[in-house]
């Protein structure tokens, strides 16, 4: 496991667009780079998409993982956790491919601050964020899973070394959330005006953007 994680470049590149600090997205890159994180659970090879207009989150906690995709093969993750979250037009979409061409599916819920979506124990595992964030209390560089730090800790089934490079913070607050990710999980997850739609296609016209 760390002769395949050490022996690729390609972990190097990897960055967190949610962190404010390069400094700290380098040094995740680097514990990658140096298998200090060892893979997490398995995951389908899919991809997908979430929006939201505004996510906050109590207890927020960062680490670096990696995810085995069903053809054994690695992913490098940013796993965000919430002990508390609250989410208002939150969109997924899933692009899945099919011999008569792409089928999209795609969630829509939260719709407004008193319809929005919440969540407890959340877990996402993440490649690429685009938002406004602002963070409260923010520590960055404590060790992943360190006691008396805001967050649910590192999740359960996920074999990242306890004391790896991590960032934690009281709150968060984000805006005009764009990410990919490979997986999700929560302890809850209440969502307020559910609605799902499956068609053809795929693209901003179909997709959450």
């Amino acid at each position: 496991m760390e002769s395949l994680v050490r022996g690729g470049t390609r972990w190097r590149r990897f960055a967190v667009v949610m962190v404010p600090s390069v400094a700290a997205t380098a040094a995740i890159g680097v514990a990658l780079a140096q298998g200090a994180l060892a893979a997490s659970f398995s995951v389908s090879g899919q991809q997908f998409k979430v929006g939201a207009k505004t996510l906050h989150g109590e207890g927020f906690e960062q680490y670096g993982a990696l995810d085995v995709k069903h053809d054994g093969k690695y992913v490098p993750v940013a796993v965000s956790a919430f002990t508390d979250a609250t989410i208002t037009g939150l969109c997924q979409s899933v692009v899945i491919p099919t011999p008569l061409g792409d089928v999209t599916l795609k969630l829509t819920a939260g719709p407004d601050a008193d319809h929005a979506v919440t969540a407890s124990n959340l877990y996402i595992d993440l490649d690429q964020l685009d938002a406004n964030a602002e963070f409260h209390d923010i520590n960055i560089g404590v060790a992943a899973g360190a006691k008396n730090q805001p967050g649910p800790g590192i999740k359960s089934g996920d074999n990242t070394d306890a004391g790896s490079f991590a960032q934690t913070a009281k709150s968060a607050d984000l805006t005009d959330v764009r990410q990919t990710a490979w997986a999700t999980s929560a302890g809850t997850f209440k969502l307020s005006g559910l609605s799902m739609h499956v068609g053809w296609g795929s693209g901003s016209k179909v997709e959450c953007y």
